[in-house]
């Protein structure tokens, strides 16, 4: 399925090579899927898009504070156990 016309959801590897500058317009607006074989292999985005897709949003120690855990009293002890006998 090409998505030469308006509201189709996807080119093929063929269509958008032939019409690469057409792709890059419509990706402008919207993502671009491009399929191989039937089957979706990429999508092409505005930098834009991109940009806001893999902007950093705080640290890891933010994320780890805002956590729904975080004051839920969990247990982090340790068992203590002898180690298993394994068949090697």
């Amino acid at each position: 399925m090409s998505a030469t016309k308006k509201h189709e959801p996807a080119w093929t590897v063929a269509n958008a090579k032939a019409h690469l500058s057409e792709v890059i317009e419509r990706a402008q607006s919207e993502p671009q899927m491009i399929t191989r074989n039937g089957t979706p292999s990429v999508v092409i985005v505005s930098v834009e898009e991109w940009n806001r897709k893999t902007e950093r949003k705080g640290s890891l120690a933010t994320f780890l504070l805002n956590s729904p855990l975080s004051g839920a009293d969990l247990s982090d002890a340790r068992l203590h156990d002898a180690p298993r006998d394994l068949a090697l």
